[in-house]
C-alpha cells in the first residue's frame, strides 16, 4: 500500500472514531420531553395588580345623583317578547348614614317626558292618557321610608313611589360600590332593582279585544343605575 492510501485510511479511521464518540454522548443525554399541550404555557412574571385607593368619607354624608351617568330602565312583556325602555337623567339625593343605615334618606325624581323605547310611535302612546298621561303626571318620585343593610355593599330600601297620581310602597334591592375619586370629586356607583305591577298605579290599558295583560305585561322590572357625587360638607356656621 502506498503512502497516499495509508494517509486516506488513517483519516477515515479518525472520522469514524469521532462520530462514534459523539453518538455515544448523544445517547447518554436525556431526551427533551415534549410539552404537554394540555398544560398552559409558562407565563412571564405576574404584573402588579392595580388598586384604587378608597378616599375617606364621613360616616354621615349626602350624595347627589349625577344625571348624565344615571338612568332608570324598565322591561315589560309584549305578547311573548320583551320591550325595554329608559328614563334618562333622574335627579335626587341620598343621605347615607353608614353607622345607622335606618337614618338614611333617599329622594329621587324621574322625568316621564324623557321616556324612550327606541320607537317614536310607541313612546308617544306611552306618554298619552292610555299609559303615563304626562300632561297630568309629568314626573314620578321615590322617597324612602326605611333603609337596612345586609352587608358592606348590599342594602334594602323601602319607600313610596308616586307614579301616575298613585302612591304605593316599593322595595329596592340596592348594591353600592365603595367611594372612588373621579373628576376632582368623590363618587360611588349604585344599582337598584325592583318589580312593580302597572295596574297598582292605575296604568291599565290593554289592546282592544286581546285580553287582560296579553299584549302589554302587568309586571314591570325596574333597574336603576346611578353615579353618586359626594356633596362637599358645608362650612361651620354656613
Amino acid at each position: 500500500m502506498n503512502r497516499s492510501s495509508l494517509t486516506l485510511c488513517a483519516c477515515l479511521a479518525s472520522a469514524i472514531t469521532v462520530a462514534s464518540g459523539c453518538k455515544k454522548q448523544e445517547d447518554r443525554a436525556s431526551p427533551a420531553k415534549p410539552r404537554d399541550t394540555n398544560q398552559p404555557a409558562a407565563k412571564g412574571p405576574d404584573k402588579p395588580s392595580i388598586s384604587t385607593p378608597i378616599p375617606a368619607v364621613s360616616k354621615i354624608a349626602t350624595w347627589d345623583l349625577d344625571p348624565e351617568n344615571s338612568s332608570v330602565e324598565f322591561v315589560s312583556m309584549h305578547v311573548h317578547s320583551k320591550v325595554r325602555g329608559i328614563f334618562p337623567q333622574p335627579s335626587g339625593t341620598v343621605m347615607l348614614d353608614e353607622e345607622t343605615p335606618a337614618n338614611s334618606k333617599i329622594d329621587t325624581t324621574i322625568d316621564i317626558n324623557l321616556i324612550s323605547t327606541g320607537v317614536e310611535e310607541r313612546d308617544t302612546h306611552l306618554k298619552s292618557a292610555d299609559f303615563f298621561d304626562v300632561a297630568r303626571y309629568p314626573a314620578a318620585t321615590f322617597v324612602s321610608t326605611n333603609v337596612s343593610r345586609s352587608n358592606a355593599t348590599s342594602y334594602s330600601v323601602t319607600g313610596n313611589l308616586s307614579l301616575h297620581g298613585v302612591t304605593k310602597p316599593v322595595t329596592l334591592a340596592v348594591t353600592l360600590s365603595p367611594p372612588f375619586n373621579h373628576a376632582g370629586g368623590i363618587r360611588r356607583g349604585a344599582e337598584a332593582t325592583a318589580s312593580i305591577n302597572r295596574r297598582d298605579f292605575g296604568i291599565a290599558w290593554d289592546f282592544p279585544g286581546e285580553g287582560t295583560g296579553v299584549v302589554v305585561g302587568d309586571n314591570i322590572e325596574i333597574t336603576i343605575n346611578t353615579e353618586l357625587v359626594l356633596r362637599p360638607a358645608s362650612p361651620e356656621g354656613g
